[in-house]
């Protein structure tokens, strides 16, 4: 992979749009924690810093080493990072007099400069930050104010160095996407040359370096970034590839059979393990979110040594992690607190002795999709909802009994289908359904019944991070809110849950 440019991330929440933004100008770019730099920073064309949480004035403020980036790579440093450049270098930060947050316009941009070609006074901006830049370090240029903020943005003479104290990627900076642009293409004079397909092509080339003749067994889901995962590993390596499909009993209706097909017209390896009765058997009495988590782990993990142990001299397992799972463990101040356990994230147990390869490990969710279009993956099996590694274990809440999975299985059957009749499903970034332990009382012709509740969940995403709940017609609502009531014994009631992520999270558990 062609290192171009490297992201230091102080912590802000901010840092992936910054990443994502680069990366849809078709430049690659990584993000390392500010306190731990690669080794091969030479290698990059550009750095750019992040913003932060912290104070540059506070005694925990960040300090990076830049000694082998300033004034030796062109530097772009927003916010914290303007900040940081001012207080350390001549100028001076101090709290500021006025709210510096959300919507500002440009009142003032100095003509002539490169890294504000066609963007002119009135561009809206977005700003977050309680600090602000009263006098510009040394040797440092004004290049924009807004109504409030008076050094806006500046550049150092003699150093292909510029600093901004608003965010340019987010969509309410307006031409933020431009500014980043000027510096990376114009300044840095980087090539957009990173697509889908150079992905691919590299990709596949250090697989079969990293690999060679050896065999990789992976375990597939049907879902978005397992198949694609597939698909390169082989294209770089063919046979020695080995899929392994397992059922723990907790797929959607139908699911394992129809993905098992869904993969016989791609030459994949793949062999159909049905496991539920084990996995089934494991989680009873299992009531806590993080102990299904985990015993689901475990049964799959002993299903999958299994399993790899009959194919003769396999030394990889290949996971399908992408970045966000990567950077999430990487981060500024060691991993988040836990809110649930990722399945991909965190090694392997000692008795397995495979070496793990993960080719899309530097891709968000949408670029992983673009990636298998690349490559003349199926649309649909493309634009496939995300799902849960545990299934619909975390969507029922409480124990896990057969007859408990058998009903959320009607249940999603209905709403899935029903938004894909509907011209829905491809509106929806992720749907399901979840069965409460709560019952109620409901009528059901003259007869009086106590039985349970179950939620709907649909939300509009890019990549999960963030969400928000679907508005569907409540026409259609209406319609599924019946179906479901009529066709799936044991339900009597229907509700649409209208959280946003954050403070909820995409699934119940």
């Amino acid at each position: 992979m062609q290192n171009n440019v490297l992201i230091l991330d102080f912590g802000s929440q901010y840092t992936q749009l910054i990443a994502r933004r680069v990366r849809e100008l078709n430049i690659y770019c990584e993000i390392h924690p500010y306190n731990n730099l690669p080794d091969n920073v030479s290698d990059f064309k550009a750095v750019i810093l992040s913003g932060s949480p912290f104070s540059v004035r506070g005694e925990d403020a960040p300090h990076p080493d830049l000694s082998e980036i300033r004034g030796k790579r062109p530097l772009l440093a927003v916010c914290y990072g303007a900040q940081y450049l001012a207080h350390f270098s001549g100028g001076e930060v101090a709290p500021s007099n006025t709210r510096e947050y959300g919507r500002a316009n440009l009142s003032f941009v100095k003509g002539g400069e490169q890294f504000f070609e066609d963007i002119t006074t009135g561009s809206q901006v977005w700003m977050s930050h309680s600090d602000t830049i009263k006098k510009l370090p040394t040797s440092a240029i004004k290049l924009a104010s807004t109504g409030d903020v008076e050094n806006a943005a500046y550049r150092i003479e003699n150093e292909e160095t510029y600093a901004i104290q608003f965010h340019p990627e987010v969509y309410h900076s307006t031409d933020g996407k431009k500014l980043l642009e000027n510096f990376l293409i114009k300044i840095a004079n980087i090539s957009p040359d990173w697509t889908p397909d150079s992905f691919v092509d590299s990709t596949v080339a250090e697989l079969k370096e990293k690999v060679g003749n050896d065999k990789v067994v992976l375990g597939l889901s049907g879902g978005v970034d397992s198949t694609v995962a597939a698909v390169l590993l082989h294209k770089a390596i063919g046979e020695n590839l080995h899929c392994i499909f397992v059922n723990n009993g907790l797929l959607r209706k139908n699911e394992f059979s129809a993905v098992l097909k869904q993969y016989e017209g791609m030459g994949l390896n793949v062999k159909g393990v049905d496991a539920s009765a084990r996995f089934l058997d494991a989680l009873a009495g299992e009531s806590d979110p993080e102990g299904k988590r985990k015993t689901i782990g475990r049964i799959f993990i002993e299903v999958f040594d299994d399993e790899s142990h009959k194919i003769k001299d396999a030394k990889w397992l290949g996971q399908g992690t992408i970045y966000p799972d990567v950077i999430e463990s990487v981060s500024v101040n060691g991993p988040s607190a836990t809110i649930k356990s990722h399945h991909n994230v965190g090694g392997l147990p000692d008795f397995m002795k495979l070496k793990v390869v993960e080719p899309l490990r530097m891709l968000f969710k949408d670029e992983v999709r673009r990636v298998g279009a690349s490559m003349g993956l199926d649309p649909e099996l493309l634009g496939r909802h995300p799902f849960p590694g545990p299934g619909l274990a975390i969507r029922i809440l409480g124990d896990i009994t057969p007859e408990k999975v058998s009903v959320l299985q009607e249940v999603d059957a209905i709403f899935i289908n029903g938004l894909k009749e509907n011209g829905l499903y491809d509106k929806v970034w992720q749907a399901g359904a979840i069965l409460l332990p709560v019952q109620s009382v409901g009528v059901m012709g003259d007869e009086r019944t106590y039985e349970n509740c179950v939620a709907l969940r649909a939300v509009e995403s890019t990549d999960g991070m963030t969400a928000d709940w679907v508005n569907l017609p409540y026409e259609f609502l209406q319609n599924t809110s019946n179906a479901i009531i009529n066709r799936v014994k044991g339900v009597n009631r229907v509700v649409y849950d209208i959280s946003s992520k954050p403070p909820a999270t995409i699934e119940w558990e």
